[in-house]
């Protein structure tokens, strides 16, 4: 089983401990680094002294001292683009969750159910798949109908119909095994797809493709 290596990033030393121990309970993950404020978490992964693919993951709260959560996904979706970042938040606040998706993050954790949540949402940003918990995701799907109010142009489909079962099928939050049994087709096809829906879309993972399902009317809200 491959470990993944994980950068943790909160100022208060109590909650740092109390994350770890619910991330290195997982024969899985691993907390190799920790920081106190976003400039650390940033030298951490990107830094000369850092050790090169050093860090798979970096978990980050969002309010910190000196530079914030947000400031250093920013920096780090900039200098280490192959490292996948969490963020993690006392707040249910949209303002916070949007701000973390423009920053880089694949995944957005309320602390207070860090308990539950951060495992699930480590392992799915690894699996390049986002996490988003029931609040956020209303929040996404509230944004989207606004501006489709407001006039915004839906993009006009390049998919062929298989292609948009597909998109359909993982917006929906179906696996990829779950996608080929209800098509019929094998897991290796459905990757296939899913590569070639990202390269046309120029899109990245599926918490794009969940967006430009939502705006093109292939799944309801």
């Amino acid at each position: 089983m491959e470990t993944t290596r994980i950068l943790l990033a909160d100022d208060h030393a109590l909650v740092r401990q109390g994350l770890r121990m619910i991330l290195d309970s997982e024969p899985d993950l691993a907390v190799v680094a920790e920081a106190a404020d976003g400039a650390e978490a940033v030298e951490s992964v990107c830094g000369g002294g850092a050790e090169p693919g050093g860090v798979d993951l970096a978990v980050l709260d969002i309010a910190m001292p000196r530079m914030t959560g947000l400031q250093a996904a920013r920096e780090i979706s900039r200098r280490a683009p192959q490292v996948r970042i969490i963020m993690l938040s006392m707040y249910d606040n949209e303002q916070y969750f949007f701000e973390a998706l423009k920053s880089g993050a694949s995944g957005y954790v309320l602390k207070s159910a860090a308990d539950q949540d951060l495992i699930e949402a480590c392992r799915a940003a690894m699996r390049g798949e986002p996490f988003l918990y029931p609040g956020a995701m209303t929040a996404l799907i509230r944004d989207y109908l606004q501006r489709e109010r407001q006039g915004e142009r839906l993009p006009d489909s390049i998919l062929t119909p298989r292609e948009e079962e597909v998109v359909k099928l993982i917006a929906e939050g179906n696996s990829t095994k779950e996608i080929a049994e209800t098509l019929f087709i094998s897991v290796k096809t459905v990757d296939r797809h899913r590569s070639n829906i990202l390269a046309k879309l120029g899109m990245r993972d599926r918490l794009e493709l969940a967006r430009y399902a939502i705006r093109a009317g292939l799944v309801e809200p």
